[in-house]
């Protein structure tokens, strides 16, 4: 699976903050890493506040998001090379850096970059991965890998590499070959693929949907 790295400019503002959470959940849910959704959201709350905070309201940022390794990348670009982040221990009276605390808490590992412009307040979040292009192993997807394989191998299809390894290309043209052959299976035994085709759909929402309450 392809997660290319996105970034998004933004005002720091209170109201930005559910907006670039609702976004974080978005993209986490196309890269299939709902497991982390929610520690996600809390690093880009927090690091969205520390800028409003202690940079100022309206100041210009980004946020950038990124898989570096088997780690889910997070930073937040500001202006303001001297409002560093503080740390302080969130059993102490003061408010103030209570949000990276909570950060610290979450995350493998976080840090702040100084540069000529501003700087960069990041964080690194561990995901399931076993490799920065693989996907998260679940039963579901290693049952249709595992089929998806033999299936590649015994059906002849112009995007093959010689070699016969399942890319990402070679595996979606796979998919769709597959699905049509199941699609002729069902029509040949009298089945109706419409029908079928609709009540995958609602299985694959309903296992989706249950995967989201449970994360």
């Amino acid at each position: 699976m392809s997660r290319e790295p996105w970034e998004l400019a933004f005002t720091a503002e209170p109201v930005e903050v559910a907006a670039l959470r609702r976004i974080m959940r978005l993209h986490l849910d196309i890269w299939g890493l709902q497991d982390i959704t929610d520690e996600a959201q809390l690093c880009v709350s927090e690091l969205v506040s520390n800028v409003i905070t202690h940079v100022g309201l309206g100041a210009p940022a980004t946020l950038a998001v990124s898989v570096r390794g088997t780690h889910l990348r997070i930073e937040v670009h500001d202006p303001d090379p001297r409002a560093l982040p503080v740390l302080r221990d969130p059993s102490t009276e003061s408010l103030e850096g209570r949000g990276m605390a909570l950060v610290d808490a979450v995350a493998d590992r976080w840090g702040v970059l100084l540069r000529a412009d501003g700087k960069v307040t990041w964080c690194e979040l561990a995901t399931k991965l076993t490799a920065p292009t693989g996907h998260v192993e679940a039963p579901s997807v290693m049952r249709a890998e595992a089929v998806l394989s033999l299936y590649a191998a015994a059906t002849p299809l112009p995007c093959r590499t010689r070699v016969g390894r399942l890319t990402s290309v070679v595996a979606e043209e796979t998919v769709i070959a597959a699905i049509t052959d199941f699609l002729h299976w069902l029509r040949a035994h009298g089945r109706d693929a419409d029908d079928m085709l609709d009540r995958a759909q609602m299985r694959f929402e309903a296992e989706c949907a249950a995967l989201w309450e449970g994360a």
